[in-house]
């Protein structure tokens, strides 16, 4: 058995019966339908959920409270003598800084080390895989947090929205603008560089989106990340909600071809995003990896 645990949650996109395949520790994230608590990838799955959705269902997340955490803490300490912990981005979660205080007492001061890592989805998933290979090499819990902060901006992230409903849900649009938005076939292109989700443009169509989303990539890749890249550090990345699979690998086929001398990592963005994004939305991005 390992000595150090490598923990994070489903935020990555890696689902808890994927946890051996990787040789790491999921924690499902919840999600509220109708007022009825389901955690990802144990008691929900994607089809259900978005049939839930788009039926019209009430739907919420959360963060996993602190006795879930505790809890995989307890069970991984009882064969492990250290844990790393890559919860999703400070910046959109309350998680990490829970999990940041919990570690600062006994019994866990010392053993848990918490990464502020900056990153959700794709780039979340390379920062864990990353952990993994550092424990392999014989880095301490504390050194792996350490390279994973120092190296957690190296990171760029756009998203599409294919509708403007769940925005408005949410309360992140007006329903006028989301009203206007619609009749005007709007897609919105969010970006995420480091903690925040921001709007970056609108497009009408998801096909003038995904151009938006390329030609933004490709400036952060060839200015920003160009040192990653040089290093031979840098992969680009995509994830999806729900989407029919021909048009995911018609957008999986133009990234390639743009960037033809990177490796192209996918996982799909998990149903506490698509709560927020709904069906249809689409992640590109660039990860500094190992």
């Amino acid at each position: 058995m390992p000595e150090i645990a490598i923990m994070t949650d489903s935020n990555c996109g890696i689902m808890p019966s994927e946890e051996e395949t990787y040789g790491i520790h999921i924690l499902p994230m919840p999600v509220i339908i109708d007022g009825r608590t389901y955690y990802e990838g144990l008691d929900i799955d994607p089809e259900t959920f978005y049939k839930k959705q788009t039926e019209g269902a009430s739907i919420t997340t959360s963060q996993p409270s602190p006795g879930d955490v505790e809890a995989m803490w307890d069970s991984l300490l009882e064969s492990h003598k250290e844990i790393v912990f890559i919860p999703m981005s400070s910046g959109l979660s309350n998680t990490c800084q829970t999990a940041l205080s919990l570690a600062d007492e006994e019994p866990y001061k010392g053993k848990v080390f918490v990464v502020d890592n900056h990153r959700i989805s794709v780039t979340q998933a390379l920062a864990v895989l990353d952990a993994v290979s550092l424990a392999r090499e014989g880095k301490t819990g504390e050194e792996i947090r350490n390279i994973l902060e120092q190296q957690s901006l190296d990171a760029t992230i756009y998203i599409a929205v294919d509708t403007l409903e769940y925005l408005k849900k949410g309360g992140r649009i007006t329903p006028a603008a989301a009203a206007i938005g619609t009749v005007l076939k709007l897609k919105p292109v969010l970006t995420i560089q480091g903690d925040k989700l921001d709007s970056y443009a609108k497009a009408r169509g998801m096909k003038s989106a995904f151009q938006i989303m390329l030609d933004a990539l490709k400036t952060d890749v060839e200015t920003r990340l160009y040192p990653v890249k040089k290093q031979g550090n840098l992969k680009i990345g995509i994830a999806n909600t729900q989407m029919d699979p021909e048009k995911l690998e018609r957008f999986k086929t133009e990234l390639k071809q743009n960037f033809p001398d990177m490796e192209l990592i996918y996982f799909p963005l998990t149903m506490s995003i698509g709560t927020h994004t709904g069906p249809g939305a689409l992640g590109i991005g660039a990860v500094r990896s190992r």
